[in-house]
């Protein structure tokens, strides 16, 4: 029972100080687009803090062998409330509910895109790639979906 204490502690330490895991996460469906598209990375950071706006990775309320990503909206009695950034595609809360907090693995920091293909190497490609590439994730304003939809809707 001791060194399970001692290890928080120095978990703890080690959060104060910075020392977080970092680590890579791939993007495999448009649950998040359009912030995130599939063959995204992300760089993310294992045990940090969590707010509402975040985008995370976590493990799937059903199956725990599955990590999806997700944006968090809000704390809910029991944990997360959490939403793709999709209104399209409802694998989220609005599906498996409230998610406990242990199933949160990392938060997301940076999105990293994937290189053009092939056939798209002119310098313009490459340039517009640079541009949009490695874009940091900042917490987002979470709004109900209806109103994200709507507010895309008037912008084009």
């Amino acid at each position: 029972m001791q060194e399970q204490v001692d290890e928080r502690g120095q978990e703890q330490d080690r959060e104060r100080r910075g020392l977080l895991r970092i680590g890579l996460a791939e993007v495999y469906n448009p649950s998040m687009v359009p912030t995130l598209n599939p063959g995204d990375q992300l760089v993310v950071q294992y045990g940090a803090a969590v707010r509402p706006g975040d985008v995370v990775v976590l493990r799937h309320p059903f199956r725990q062998d599955l990590l999806i990503v997700k944006r968090v909206v809000e704390r809910r009695e029991g944990g997360w409330w959490v939403m793709g950034d999709n209104p399209l595609v409802e694998n989220d809360s609005r599906e498996f509910g409230t998610v406990p907090e242990e199933f949160v693995v990392a938060r997301a920091w940076v999105r990293l895109r994937r290189p053009p293909g092939a056939g798209q190497r002119s310098p313009a490609a490459l340039l517009s790639w640079l541009a949009s590439a490695l874009r940091p994730l900042r917490a987002a304003p979470v709004a109900a979906p209806a109103s994200r939809l709507s507010r895309r809707l008037r912008a084009r």
